[in-house]
C-alpha cells in the first residue's frame, strides 16, 4: 500500500449524522456555565439523568429533540449561547437531517464560529465538520443509525484516551486501529513450507 493510498474508497465512508449530532450537543453543554440558569433548567428538565450526565452533555436523540423544543431554555441562554444554540438547531434541521439545505456551507460556519465564540471544544465529531464537510452524503437521514454506532464507539474510545482533547496523533492512531483490525489489509501471502 502506498503511503497516500486511501485505506477505504471515499464512496463507501457514511458520516454518521446523529452521532454527530450527540457530539455537538455533548460540546454545547459542556461550555454552558455550571452556575447558569440554563444549566440549572437541563438539571431540572432531566431530573432521572444524573448530574455528572448532563455535566458530561450525554443526551440521546430523544432528548435532543425535547430540549429543543423548549422555548424556556433559549430564553435562558447568554447572547453568546443563544447564538450558539441557534445556530446548532439550525445545522441540525438543515444538514444533519434528511435534506441539506442549500446554504448548508454557511450554516456550518456559523455554527462553528459561534462555538468557538462559545468556549467549546474541538472535539473529533465538531472536526469531521469542520475539516471534511465534502465527504458528507447528500441524504443523510437516509442511512441507518446502525452504520455510525462502531464508529460512535470507536471515537468515544478515542476521546477517552485523549481526555476528550483532539489533536493530530488521535486519528492516526483511529485510522491505524482500523488497518490492524482489517484481514485484507495487514496479512501477506506467503507459503506455509513443510519438511
Amino acid at each position: 500500500m502506498s503511503k497516500n493510498e486511501p485505506i477505504v474508497k471515499p464512496d463507501h465512508i457514511l458520516m454518521p449524522p446523529l452521532h454527530i449530532k450527540l457530539g455537538l450537543m455533548k460540546q454545547f453543554v459542556k461550555a454552558l456555565r455550571q452556575d447558569s440558569e440554563a444549566f440549572q433548567y437541563l438539571k431540572s428538565f432531566f431530573p432521572k439523568l444524573s448530574e455528572a450526565k448532563i455535566k458530561a452533555g450525554i443526551f440521546i436523540g430523544p432528548q435532543i429533540k425535547k430540549i429543543m423544543a423548549s422555548e424556556q431554555f433559549l430564553r435562558l441562554l447568554s447572547t453568546h449561547e443563544k447564538q450558539a444554540w441557534l445556530s446548532l438547531k439550525a445545522v441540525i434541521h438543515g444538514f444533519l437531517g434528511n435534506r441539506k439545505a442549500e446554504n448548508y456551507t454557511e450554516l456550518i460556519t456559523d455554527m462553528l464560529h459561534n462555538f468557538k465564540v462559545m468556549g467549546c471544544r474541538m472535539s473529533l465529531k465538531v472536526h469531521m465538520l469542520h475539516a471534511h464537510l465534502d465527504k458528507f452524503k447528500d441524504n443523510l437521514g437516509a442511512y441507518s443509525e446502525e452504520q455510525g454506532e462502531r464508529f460512535h464507539q470507536d471515537v468515544m474510545n478515542f476521546e477517552k484516551r485523549y481526555q476528550g482533547q483532539y489533536n493530530e496523533n488521535m486519528m492516526g492512531d483511529y485510522i491505524w486501529g482500523l488497518i490492524r483490525k482489517s484481514p485484507n489489509l495487514h496479512r501477506r501471502n506467503t507459503k506455509s513450507v513443510h519438511f
